[in-house]
């Protein structure tokens, strides 16, 4: 009750701070000593692997020296990942700031996962959107004409064309 108390009279406190102990909890259960591991994965692997893989779990042998540790990842991704672990095991290794893991394997999912291992896995980038029909952006610009202010005018013309543009898709006209 007690700290209860004094934490109110301290006044806001990080999220980060509250959540601590239970992350520590739930990493110490699966082997992670150091949640670092889980929480900075995209610094510590490079994002090209954070993209594809993920930590799950770290093993450690009976009386053997270092650890393993086991990543999740795609089917199609798993090659490529299984190239880059002597890299990877360094990276990690210097997370720890000694040789702690000595083996990583890997784990191969579906994209969507499965039971307790879900990996969610981040989609591929969309395509840039394509340039507008030029007679739509003509038209666009004699709407806007008028204006002397530049950068309204820029704004209102990016939008006109928008307009325009979305019009034709959904009625279907090709200019």
């Amino acid at each position: 009750m007690a700290a209860k108390q004094q934490r109110r009279r301290q006044g806001f406190q990080a999220a980060s701070s509250l959540l601590g102990p239970q992350i520590r909890k739930v990493g110490e259960a699966r082997g992670f000593a150091v949640s670092r591991l889980l929480t900075h994965w995209a610094e510590i692997a490079g994002p090209e692997i954070a993209a594809c893989a993920r930590p799950v779990k770290i093993g450690y042998a009976k009386g053997g020296f270092g650890a393993t540790l086991t990543l999740l990842t795609t089917g199609p991704a798993a090659p490529m990942v299984q190239m880059q672990l002597p890299r990877l095991r360094e990276k990690v290794n210097a997370c720890y700031g000694y040789n702690a893991i000595s083996r990583i394997t890997i784990t191969q999912t579906a994209p969507t996962g499965f039971a307790e291992g879900q990996a969610s896995f981040t989609p591929a980038p969309t395509p840039a959107p394509k340039a507008p029909d030029p007679q739509v952006v003509t038209t666009a610009r004699a709407v806007t004409g008028d204006v002397t202010d530049e950068g309204l005018r820029a704004a209102l013309e990016r939008l006109a064309t928008n307009v325009l543009s979305k019009h034709d898709r959904t009625q279907g006209n090709t200019r």
